[in-house]
This record gives C-alpha cells, sequence and structure tokens, in this order.
C-alpha cells in the first residue's frame, strides 16, 4: 500500500458533508442521483476513505445549500486530504476562523490529554485564558476577547446532553498548578475549577516527585477516540500535536501506540484523583499566603 499520510482531513470532509446533507434532509441515494455519482462513491465520500475533488465539493455544498463560508473549509480541507503527509498551519489552506481539532473534539467520545506547561483548553477559566491570549495575541482587546469567547464556548462539549458528553482525562504537571498569572484570584478560581467534581472529567497531577519521564521531550499532546457510528468501524484514534505555528495531526498505528505508551507511562505515575484534589488545595491555600 502507498503511504497516504494522515486520513484526518479526508474524515473530516466526509462528516460535514454527511451532516450538510442530512440538515438538508437529502437521502444518500437521492444525493447520489442527484450529483449522478453512484451510491457506493457516495459512501466512500462520506466514510473518508477517498479525496474529493475541489469541483465535486462545490457541486455537493450547491445540492446541500451549504454556506459560502463551509464551501470554503471544505475545498480546503478536500485540498488537503490530497497530500501525503501535512501540517495544518492555521490560516494557509483552511480559513483561519475554522479550526479542524475542535471539529475532531465535538466528534470524540474520549479525550486524553497531556498538558506540560499550561491549563488545557477545555478546562481554562475566563481569567487564565484571558491572561493566556494576551500573552499570544498582544493589547487587541477585540481579539483577546473574542478568542477568550470561543475558548469558552468550546468548553460546552463537556455538558452537552446530545450527543452524550465526551469523557475528558487529563493528566497535568504540577509545574502548571504553580506557574501562577498575576491575576491571583482568577488563579485560585482556576485552581478550584480543575478539581474533579465532574463525573465525565479527570484530573490527575503528575507531580515534581516523579523526576524525569518518558513524556518529557514530546510536549503536550491529545489522544482522541471516536465512536462506531451504526455497523461501521470507528475512526482511526488520533493524537493531536499542537506548536507555535500549526498543528501535527498523527493516526497511523505505529504513531498512536508510541503516544499510548507514553501516557500509560504518565497515568502510573500520577497521583490519584483524590490525591490531585488534596494538591490542587494544598497550591490554591499556599497562594492565598
Amino acid at each position: 500500500m502507498s503511504e497516504t499520510g494522515s486520513t484526518v482531513p479526508r474524515r473530516q470532509v466526509g462528516r460535514l458533508l454527511r451532516q450538510l446533507r442530512e440538515q438538508a434532509g437529502i437521502s444518500l441515494m437521492a444525493a447520489a442521483e442527484e450529483l449522478e455519482f453512484s451510491r457506493a462513491r457516495m459512501y466512500r465520500i462520506e466514510k473518508g476513505e477517498v479525496p474529493v475533488r475541489k469541483h465535486d465539493v462545490i457541486a455537493m455544498c450547491n445540492v446541500y445549500h451549504a454556506t459560502t463560508r463551509m464551501t470554503e473549509v471544505l475545498i480546503g480541507l478536500a485540498h488537503e486530504s490530497k497530500a501525503k503527509g501535512w501540517w495544518h498551519a492555521y490560516g494557509d489552506v483552511v480559513p483561519g476562523w475554522f479550526e479542524l481539532y475542535v471539529g475532531m473534539e465535538q466528534a470524540a467520545y474520549r479525550l486524553r490529554s497531556f498538558a506540560p506547561s499550561v491549563v488545557p483548553g477545555l478546562l481554562q477559566n475566563e481569567e487564565y485564558a484571558e491572561w493566556i491570549f494576551r500573552k499570544w495575541i498582544g493589547a487587541n482587546d477585540a481579539a483577546v476577547d473574542n478568542a477568550v469567547a470561543m475558548r469558552l464556548e468550546r468548553q460546552s462539549l463537556l455538558t452537552r446532553t446530545r450527543p452524550e458528553a465526551p469523557l475528558l482525562e487529563v493528566l497535568i504537571d504540577e509545574g502548571v498548578l504553580r506557574r501562577a498569572i498575576p491575576d491571583r484570584p482568577g488563579m485560585r478560581n482556576q485552581l478550584v475549577h480543575l478539581a474533579n467534581s465532574r463525573p465525565n472529567v479527570s484530573v490527575r497531577v503528575l507531580p515534581f516527585a516523579v523526576g524525569p519521564h518518558k513524556a518529557a521531550s514530546s510536549g503536550q499532546f491529545t489522544i482522541l477516540e471516536f465512536p462506531a457510528v451504526g455497523t461501521a468501524s470507528p475512526e482511526p484514534t488520533t493524537i493531536y500535536c499542537e506548536s507555535l505555528t500549526g498543528a501535527l495531526y498523527l493516526d497511523k498505528l505505529s504513531e498512536v501506540t508510541t503516544y499510548e505508551s507514553i501516557w500509560d507511562e504518565l497515568a502510573s505515575a500520577a497521583l490519584s484523583r483524590a490525591d490531585s484534589d488534596d494538591l490542587i488545595a494544598a497550591i490554591s491555600k499556599e497562594s492565598d499566603g
């Protein structure tokens, strides 16, 4: 089999096209007839098994009455789906307002995130998020406010009921808890927010006492697992690694196995949920002093 790189953009194209078709109330067979595609081809496109050409994307979006923005997103993703291996650099091919990862996050049933430097976005409170974005974006108040609002809106997936909210497991380095933002009340609120009070969210701390570990060179990463749809096989587990200029998506078996091995090592070294809550509470009290 030839090297095909990550299948993530192809799968996302298929998922979005299926959602658009269903929202338009059009059956798979009716869409195939309108587009003069075979039913098998339609099925393979929606499953993300084949790349989609630009003019086919445009034709399908016309039939489904997709917005101009969504059509642009799909054209960008279709372009990337034909690349051998790819970096998703924000604002290059896919419009800057659309983050591929967010769509994947919404579709996952389980997320496992290692946080070695900052609190993960899904668990940031408003004060912490504002400080982070102000450091990244600068003094543009409107841009910072917009970024914070989008981050907080993204967190709604943890409390949704349909579909069921995903499981979120976070392993957070003790240094993240002690690297406080200047807003001390805001940081205390952030620490309280990390407590294990939500049934679908688990936060465990990797204490300093663990010492150097295998993940020291991996940086922050998230393992996304997807549910099966009907009798179809679930989409492959994907590793998401973010950098300053883009994000890397890994879904080859060898890559996933490597990161899951690192996760298992970290999980075995981390404190229990109860002990993590105790450490978080102790750090919070220290910040009051």
